[in-house]
């Protein structure tokens, strides 16, 4: 009989890592359980609580329930979950936990589920990773500017030692800890912060029990496998190698526990890598027109303030080697007519949503569902909706996306350093031939990193358009205010991704398992030693 994992997710947010893992199916059976999740903000713990109850739900009666399709369609309000079901609720808020790990009152009710886990399962695996924000290149040089910030004080720092911590009491099978790229370089108290956390997995079971051997995620002729690192930065997977249309790299370390790690490099799976772009992750959802967040907001005026800079930018661009530029602006002028997105939310499904044989389609889509979810566009100024008309046009027609010096001076935003490189990125359109850059919790601040490649919408993502690029399926519901879903989103892993990861392990498990079983029975067969 194959055996089930019970999963630990610490730091979880959304969900996005245990996702992965809990859609694992082989032969028909679905090797990880998530146990326990754990997540102190409160939206992305809804998002949590929520998921859970669904999963469950789905399990027992092998369908979502119709209270769920309506809600996420718009058609109602969030009903009374534990009316819906009420077994499956309570399963949902065992599970999905609001804790802030670190307290003593989150590390009782982890070592409570433990004991629980241990007891349920044949064996378990830890995932998830610590904030990332102390670690993360931009969340230091911001907290460079807070008067008195002390890194060695800072204790999102140190939140990787309670992961350690429920490592050691949990002795899984496997743990996986995900975290962004600066962390290889993050120092505290003159220490690489990386260096600390080998330190601390290597040692672990020292002494009294199975230690832990660190691996890295390869990718070798189109097959993923576990390997030994030769430096930190093999630890680094890149997600678009996996079919995430998104460049997405973070540093993603394995580990197998030791009397199931011999023969954990000749495990292997094909890996869903083909190349994938912006336009297979979004082009087929509906297409919008983006808002006027000041003054009057309805079809006419937003046409006539598009088709007013469509018409500025081509007269600007006069020049020779500007005339591919200048007709692609005359045509966004001409093609602002009646058959030009109107509408600033869009539900319909699109013709033939959920038959695709396309690999990613097949995840994103979910045919069970009425409409699409929290697909809506922002409100922009009408000063941008000219940077973002330019940027998308630019995108198209010369293959990148425009650095500020690219500009015209009549689309200058009034920043006195607009010139200095420091605003070198400051507009950015996703290409649709290409991945999108890395989608991160920015994207709630502003669309301007994140600019929709269409030059006919003229706006940034939607939450659901940044979901798919994370590879979020449809039924994927973010609760919170659209702030809190697009943070969501942004800090996330990519259940695609994490599923394949998921995958390899099963596999490295599988035959781990196999060779335990294989000297078992030896020692089992073999004579006795007469001393």
């Amino acid at each position: 009989m194959p055996s089930t994992f019970g999963i630990v997710d610490l730091f979880a947010g959304p969900g996005g890592l245990g996702e992965g893992f809990a859609s694992l199916v082989e032969d028909g059976h679905a090797p990880f359980r998530i146990g326990i999740s754990v997540e102190k903000e409160a939206s992305a713990h809804r998002t949590l609580t929520l998921r859970a109850f669904l999963r469950d739900y789905r399990a027992r009666h092998d369908a979502l329930p119709k209270q769920f399709i309506d809600f996420h369609a718009g058609l109602t309000s969030e009903p009374d979950w534990s009316a819906v079901d009420t077994e499956a609720w309570r399963h949902a808020i065992d599970e999905a936990r609001a804790l802030e790990l670190g307290t003593e009152h989150a590390a009782s009710a982890i070592d409570g589920a433990i004991v629980e886990l241990k007891d349920k399962y044949d064996d378990t695996i830890l995932i998830g990773g610590p904030p990332c924000q102390a670690y993360s290149l931009v969340g230091r040089a911001r907290s460079k500017g807070k008067v008195g910030y002390v890194p060695e004080e800072d204790a999102r720092h140190y939140l990787f030692r309670e992961y350690i911590r429920v490592l050691d009491r949990l002795r899984p099978a496997a743990f996986v800890m995900e975290n962004v790229k600066g962390m290889l370089s993050s120092t505290v108290e003159s220490r690489l912060v990386f260096e600390m956390l080998m330190e601390d997995l290597s040692s672990l079971g020292t002494g009294h029990g199975h230690q832990y051997e660190l691996r890295a995620v390869r990718i070798q002729n189109g097959k993923a496998s576990l390997q030994e690192a030769t430096q930190p930065a093999d630890f680094i997977v890149r997600a678009e190698a996996f079919g995430v249309p998104q460049r997405r790299h973070r540093v993603i370390i394995v580990g197998i526990r030791s009397d199931l790690a011999r023969k954990a490099a000749d495990a292997e799976v094909a890996v869903l890598g083909m190349a994938r772009t912006v336009g297979d992750a979004i082009g087929t959802l509906p297409a919008l027109r983006s808002g006027i967040s000041r003054g009057l907001d309805d079809v006419a005026a937003w046409r006539r303030e598009v088709t007013d800079a469509a018409k500025l930018l081509a007269g600007i661009c006069k020049g020779k080697d500007d005339s591919a530029l200048r007709e692609a602006f005359l045509g966004v002028s001409r093609g602002l007519s009646d058959e030009s997105p109107s509408l600033r939310v869009a539900s319909w499904l699109q013709d033939g949503y959920g038959t695709s044989n396309d690999e990613l389609l097949r995840w994103l889509e979910r045919p069970n569902m009425r409409a699409i979810a929290q697909h809506e566009t922002r409100g922009h100024m009408a000063s941008d909706l000219g940077r973002y008309l330019f940027a998308a046009v630019f995108g198209t027609v010369r293959g990148y996306s425009p650095k500020a010096a690219d500009f015209p001076l009549a689309l200058s935003p009034e920043h006195r350093n607009w010139h200095s490189g420091v605003f070198n990125d400051r507009f950015r359109v996703q290409l649709a031939d290409q991945a999108s850059t890395t989608v991160t919790s920015h994207i709630s601040k502003d669309g301007h990193y994140f600019i929709h490649p269409d030059p006919m919408q003229c706006r940034s993502l939607t939450v659901r358009e940044a979901a798919r690029l994370q590879t979020f399926p449809d039924d994927y519901l973010f609760l919170g205010n659209r702030t809190q879903q697009y943070v969501q989103v942004g800090n996330a892993v990519p259940p695609f991704l994490a599923m394949q990861i998921a995958q390899l392990l099963h596999r490295v498990l599988a035959v781990g398992q196999s060779i335990g079983r294989e000297r078992k029975a030896e020692r089992r067969h073999a004579p006795s030693q007469v001393p």
